[in-house]
């Protein structure tokens, strides 16, 4: 295992404790904003894919880590090709400017760890 593997796997593992958590404070309205963002990125007038690429783009200009993560995996899951993903990416750069760069370089990290799991 690679030091950047274990990034992911790391990432992985807490945001799956962290949303066990979350879910275990038993708020109703917490519960219901998490079932309607699941519930966003289905299929519907736009594809899950489409979406999740929306997803990545808003995520980066943003500048949250984690949540281009999250979106980079479910790209990939959904059947998006690395050529996709650069392309969207390169929007987010276009709306999110120079400020934006470092996660650029964090979402092609992932990007690369994502190709050596086999999942692009």
């Amino acid at each position: 295992m690679t030091l950047k593997t274990s990034r992911l796997e790391q990432f992985r593992k807490n945001r799956e404790i962290m949303n066990d958590k979350v879910m275990g404070l038993e708020h109703l309205g917490v519960k219901r904003f998490f079932n309607l963002d699941t519930n966003t990125y289905k299929n519907g007038a736009l594809s899950a894919q489409t979406k999740e690429l929306l997803g990545l783009v808003a995520s980066a200009v943003l500048r949250c880590n984690d949540c281009i993560d999250y979106h980079l995996e479910q790209c990939a899951k959904t059947g998006s090709t690395k050529e996709e993903i650069v392309d969207a990416l390169n929007v987010a750069l276009i709306v999110g400017g120079s400020i934006m760069i470092p996660h650029f370089r964090h979402a092609v990290d992932t990007l690369e760890l994502l190709e050596e799991e086999g999942a692009l």
